[in-house]
């Protein structure tokens, strides 16, 4: 535990509290009030961000426990008799508060720390290098990707006296930033990535993103790097000229790098490498053949080499090296469960991040956590199990099982959860497995590798085919803040979950939206608006079809209904005044030229009367559509719009007596037309990472891959044909790959005879023949590939839009098109 109190954060500061009521030992640093687990140890450094106000925090976590408190805001006299207890520093700047705390953190510790950064392959490189250095020394290092401006700080504060070696990463997207990361980490040894494309947003030029990255090494001893990347090169001989005491690693194929690649081939999936270090030559087998991997390899051999491991050892570790799995998964599974796989790692600090995204799961009202012995923590048992226990009772966990001999001993810590089961061993459970009830709960599974919990999560499984549709809800949530942070001030955000979440998922989806804090959600039919209530998602949720057959469930699960026309509002007023129901929700939808649904103009006189005799009405917000806010040649149209959306507003606002949410503003509208933002906009495409403005395109994530695998592999020959009616004729002998997709799945006829194509192995294969029902050919002639092999549907390296151009359709179509038969996975 960290020996710091109250007045220890005051003194580093070098402020007078605003308040010091009492002096509690702190132990724990809290940016994000939903991750609190020890209220009487932990200081809360309230940042707000453009889109969030940290100080609304203040009072939920006073009356959760929390006395300790870091802000920048003045509180006044009636403000302060809310926190009768609290003790408070008022700082100008809460950030850099935190940063200040924890530079003077690392400053307490002499063992070697490790800085890395670059423009991709941290984390892999990171996680690599612990479970190779964990076996001999004890490894703090960064927790997930933890690298900014805040988690750099956050996993420093993890550093203790049990540590032998840190391993902190760091990223920035601004010059100006990694000067302040520089303090706080202070590496000993530097590791450069990759210098990435020349794509430098935030930066002038590609040389000054790769000079601001260098600054985390400017009091370094050591820098590895690869000398391949020649521009990356030229800036680090340049930079060693003003840093003269860095000694320069490098590697690469040029005669003169600190570790010289003489050769290497490939298998389809391995790499052998000669080498030379110094006078000594020696091999490494790679256990892939992609070059980012290699390169990741590659760079962790140089940080062994660099401690002094011999070569047999480096040789044994580095063909061991698996994938790691970095993120958590959650699948459907037997018995309506939600299963959250988390074999990323296992320590304390994924735990909590582990058990955070369990809670955040609404669907199911019991959360059952399954925790495997956590190895090699540097902590005595008895403490860690302490720890955990008490972690799993805040988290309200209905049912807890442990499978390993050592937490089996501290069974007793856990006495207070509702249900607990222990088993010593994997083989164990499984052997149980069939008399253990697992119904309609989500469940985590967090095991270490030793446990092998893949065998738990198989069992877990709901069985479906090989094509699958992954999520990453991570990239999702990039791209909510994007959009968020082009907002104006006060800008409410609805996001758009219709269609099944454009096809990639239901409460799978709202669950991160919700717990993002977003103010509304809109679904096209009520029964979409029923199945999110189920899951127990809270947020308001406007129906965008209303329809009379879907009244009761309006009514039943609170939702709020778009009205559109006379008809369905009559129709609804009936309905509320039936069940003597006043003031009830609804969205007043305005047609301004979209002609779909909605009031003309026209329509105001009479809409207005019908609105004032209708008490059983509460207009919550009135809104229109735009027809193309994304295409320039229409920007007049989207203005007469606009312009006939404000004055009926304005004529029904003032008509009725009251004020309501105001939006017209669609994905495109967001940027292109940001005099249109009003009360609210309404984020759709844009969320799942597909934008018509290529600028803003190249800051979004890819949301959505859909992958399949090869069935079979065959050769035919010259003249032979592939498919129904013989569409693909073989002009030589040719290699076909049956993939298990077809347009059941979502896959469209169109893109047969040559037009589709699929990745295998980083290369196109193009589509053969027709597409059929469950099944696609590809031709892969002169591609590696083997049955059971990954092919990519759509993705990062080949995006979802250009499969819809040549399908001849849109983004949309595609991604609503995939079948629910397709497994979805959600990842974070």
């Amino acid at each position: 535990m960290h020996d710091y109190t109250f007045s220890s954060f005051a003194e580093i500061l070098g402020i007078v509290p605003l308040r010091h009521i009492a002096d509690p030992h702190l132990h724990y640093l809290l940016t994000d009030s939903r991750k609190l687990i020890y209220p009487e140890s932990t200081v809360f450094f309230s940042i707000s961000s453009k889109n969030k106000n940290a100080d609304q925090f203040l009072l939920p976590l006073y009356e959760k426990g929390v006395r300790s408190f870091v802000t920048s805001k003045p509180l006044t006299d009636h403000e302060l008799e809310k926190f009768p207890e609290a003790n408070i520093l008022l700082v100008t700047d809460v950030l850099s508060a935190l940063q200040q705390v924890t530079s003077f953190h690392r400053k307490k510790f002499n063992y070697p720390v490790v800085g890395i950064t670059g423009s991709n392959g941290k984390t892999i490189i990171k996680e690599w290098l612990y479970n190779i250095l964990q076996q001999k020394i004890n490894v703090l290092r960064s927790p997930k990707s933890f690298n900014s401006q805040v988690g750099v700080p956050l996993s420093v504060w993890q550093m203790s006296d049990i540590h032998e070696l840190a391993i902190i990463e760091a990223g920035i997207s601004q010059p100006g930033e990694m000067e302040l990361l520089e303090r706080i980490i202070k590496p000993d040894v530097g590791i450069f990535t990759f210098a990435g494309d020349a794509h430098a947003s935030g930066f002038t030029g590609f040389e000054q993103k790769i000079n601001e990255k260098l600054t985390l090494f400017k009091n370094s001893k050591v820098l590895i790097y690869c000398a391949d990347e020649k521009t990356l090169h030229h800036e680090i001989v340049a930079f060693k000229k003003e840093h003269p005491s860095l000694t320069l690693f490098s590697w690469g194929s040029m005669p003169g790098c600190t570790l010289q690649i003489l050769r290497q081939g490939k298998t389809i999936t391995e790499t052998y490498i000669k080498c030379i270090y110094g006078k000594d030559s020696f091999d490494l087998n790679i256990p892939f053949n992609e070059e980012a991997s290699v390169h990741n390899a590659l760079t962790c051999t140089c940080l062994l080499l660099e401690m002094g491991y011999d070569y047999l050892k480096i040789q044994g570790v580095i063909s061991e090296l698996k994938p790691l799995e970095m993120r958590l998964e959650l699948k459907q599974g037997i018995n309506n469960c939600s299963i959250i796989n988390d074999s990323y790692s296992s320590d304390i600090n994924s735990l909590h991040i582990a058990l955070d995204f369990l809670l955040q799961q609404q669907q199911h009202l019991f959360k059952t956590v399954i925790l495997s012995d956590m190895l090699q923590t540097g902590k005595p048992s008895s403490e860690l199990y302490k720890i955990i226990a008490r972690s799993i009772r805040q988290k309200n966990i209905t049912k807890f099982i442990g499978i390993g001999p050592e937490i089996s001993l501290h069974g007793s810590y856990f006495d207070e959860i509702n249900e607990t089961l222990f088993f010593p061993s994997t083989n164990e459970f499984l052997e149980k497995f069939p008399l253990l009830k697992f119904d309609n709960e989500s469940i985590l599974l967090k095991g270490a590798r030793l446990f092998e919990f893949e065998r738990i999560s198989h069992v877990f499984e709901e069985k479906k085919h090989e094509t699958v549709l992954e999520i990453d809800l991570k990239a999702l949530r990039h791209n909510l803040s994007f959009y968020r942070s082009l907002l104006q001030k006060n800008v409410k955000l609805m996001a758009m979950v219709k269609a099944f979440s454009y096809g990639t998922g239901s409460f799978e989806i709202a669950n991160l939206l919700q717990h993002a804090a977003v103010e509304y959600l809109a679904v096209a039919y009520a029964d979409e608006g029923v199945q999110l209530r189920r899951a127990g998602i809270r947020l308001p949720i406007m129906v965008m079809n209303t329809e009379e057959a879907g009244f009761e469930n309006v009514l039943a699960y609170n939702l709020e209904p778009e009205l559109y026309s006379f008809r369905i509002t009559k129709a609804f007023v009936d309905f509320l005044k039936k069940r003597k129901i006043e003031n009830y929700p609804v969205h007043i939808k305005l047609d301004t030229g979209m002609h779909r649904l909605g009031f003309e103009g026209s329509d105001a006189v009479e809409l207005i009367g019908l609105l004032k005799q209708s008490t059983q009405l509460n207009i919550r917000s009135v809104f229109s559509h735009l027809a193309s806010s994304d295409n320039e040649e229409h920007d007049e149209f989207t203005n007469e719009q606009a312009h006939i959306f404000k004055k009926t507003a304005d004529t029904i606002e003032k008509a009725i007596g009251y004020d309501f949410i105001r939006h017209i503003a669609n994905t495109s509208a967001i940027h292109r037309h940001p005099n249109l933002q009003m009360d609210m906009v309404r984020l759709g495409i844009g969320l799942y990472g597909v934008d018509a403005n290529p600028a803003i395109q190249k800051q979004l994530q890819n949301v959505a891959t859909l992958r399949t695998t090869i069935s079979q592999i065959k050769t035919i020959a010259k003249g032979e044909s592939v498919g129904y009616s013989r569409k693909g004729m073989a002009v030589k002998e040719t290699s076909i790959a049956t993939v298990r997709i077809g347009y059941a799945d979502g896959y469209p006829r169109s893109l047969g005879n040559g037009k589709g194509k699929m990745l295998i192995g980083g290369k196109l294969a193009p589509v053969m023949g027709n597409v059929c029902m469950d099944m696609t050919m590809l031709d892969i002639t002169g591609i590696a590939a083997e049955e059971g092999q990954d092919v990519i549907v759509f993705g990062e390296d080949l995006p979802v839009a250009n499969i819809a151009h040549l399908a001849e359709t849109i983004v949309y179509e595609m991604l609503t098109g995939i079948s629910e038969r397709v497994r979805r996975i959600y990842f974070e």
